[in-house]
């Protein structure tokens, strides 16, 4: 028996999700303790994933489970507010199920955003992290299996993962903001343990600033079907053997609330001077 293609397993969600007559422009990934941003937002419509067939729902703290149609600056936006991990059981292609749905919808730039652990010297809880490259050490990769060619090519290029114009307007927009931001590579781990020591300093030597679960087959996902992405990492805490004391996800969740101001204004701000 032939499987249908992965382009052809969206059909029913997408149908539902078409329903609303919303054409976003900008997609967004809100990810651990982020999602307030869609909040942010005028002329909402939520979308539960429950109702959509085929749309997996997160079951971790922070993580709504809605899709939430808003304006900002004049630009339509599809958000997820909240998204599912491989940890939870999930496969890759199902992690990624929402932004191909948003950008099936018709956004042509994602913003992809989530909560890590810093590695490199000087990191600090409340950073803001550029994604300017991505190591996907998770061991899977959405895109194996057959390629379903309306989606995109076969060997999809990621030389420019993360758009390098898109991440020189995120640092001006910091810069003209007053917010402080770094830019790094992030390493994306199966989880849903937190790394040993042994394991953060594996990482460090092998480039990366900062660690967590989710992000890489989204961004993996979204260049296949030629989207531009920026990616953000929040980072909650310091990683294991940097960080004084045992990591919990509460310190997640309570670091990224208390970065929501700063997080806020880098979106929107970004979001107001995108070149559509």
């Amino acid at each position: 028996m032939t499987l249908p293609l992965a382009g052809q397993r969206l059909e029913p969600a997408l149908r539902v999700l078409k329903a609303t007559q919303r054409a976003p422009q900008i997609a967004l990934v809100l990810g651990s303790g982020l999602g307030a941003f869609a909040d942010t937002l005028s002329n909402t419509l939520r979308v539960p994933y429950a109702q959509l067939q085929g749309m997996p729902t997160p079951a971790v703290a922070g993580h709504a489970g809605n899709f939430v149609f808003g304006r900002l600056a004049e630009r339509e936006l599809v958000a997820m507010q909240g998204r599912v991990h491989m940890y939870e059981g999930y496969t890759a292609e199902q992690v990624v199920t929402g932004v191909r749905l948003m950008i099936a919808l018709g956004a042509r730039v994602v913003l992809v955003t989530n909560a890590a652990g810093g590695i490199r010297a000087g990191s600090a809880p409340g950073q803001l992290m550029l994604i300017e490259d991505h190591l996907n050490l998770t061991g899977h990769n959405c895109l194996a299996g057959p390629n379903d060619a309306s989606l995109g090519v076969r060997f999809p290029d990621m030389s420019d993962a993360y758009d390098p114009a898109l991440l020189e307007l995120a640092v001006e927009v910091g810069t003209t903001l007053g917010i402080a931001v770094t830019r790094g590579v992030y390493a994306g781990l199966l989880g849903p343990n937190y790394e040993t020591p042994a394991e953060i300093r594996m990482l460090a030597s092998l480039g990366a600033h900062a660690v967590g679960m989710s992000t890489v087959q989204e961004v993996i996902a979204a260049r296949h079907m030629g989207a531009r992405v920026l990616g953000v990492s929040c980072i909650t805490n310091l990683a294991a053997g940097i960080s004084p004391h045992k990591l919990s996800h509460a310190e997640v969740e309570a670091t990224a609330e208390a970065t929501r101001s700063d997080f806020q204004r880098l979106l929107a701000g970004v979001i107001a001077e995108l070149p559509l």
